[in-house]
């Protein structure tokens, strides 16, 4: 199996992650506060295209868990995993002031502009 491909554990490559659809990529990379706290300065907070859709879907257009697995192409219990890495990370984002960039993963397929979102 190509490198990069799978996720390592234990030195031995593990299970390929599946592809996950993107119907509506982010439109910006990065979110940052107007001021900068010393927290922010260190490092930030790296939230990936289906951990954003997740939200996107859920929080925001207000579809079930069982929806936006079907629409994302994975299970329920991926959704889940992925909602709460992903509210985690924004709620950090907010108490500590810290900048929250948005990165495409290697395993995420953008549906086309005709397809439905």
């Amino acid at each position: 199996m190509p490198r990069g491909r799978c996720k390592w554990r234990r030195g031995r490559c593990g299970r390929p992650k599946i592809p996950r659809c993107i119907s509506n990529p982010p439109p910006v990379s990065q979110l940052s506060p107007t001021s900068l706290s010393r927290e922010a300065a260190l490092e930030p907070i790296k939230m990936f295209y289906d951990e954003y859709e997740v939200l996107r879907l859920i929080d925001y257009m207000g579809l079930d868990q069982e929806e936006a697995g079907k629409r994302m192409g994975v299970s329920r219990g991926t959704i889940w995993r992925l909602l709460q890495s992903a509210r985690k990370k924004l709620v950090s984002t907010i108490v500590e002031g810290r900048e929250l960039q948005l990165l495409e993963d290697e395993q995420v397929e953008t549906a086309s502009k005709g397809s439905n979102p």
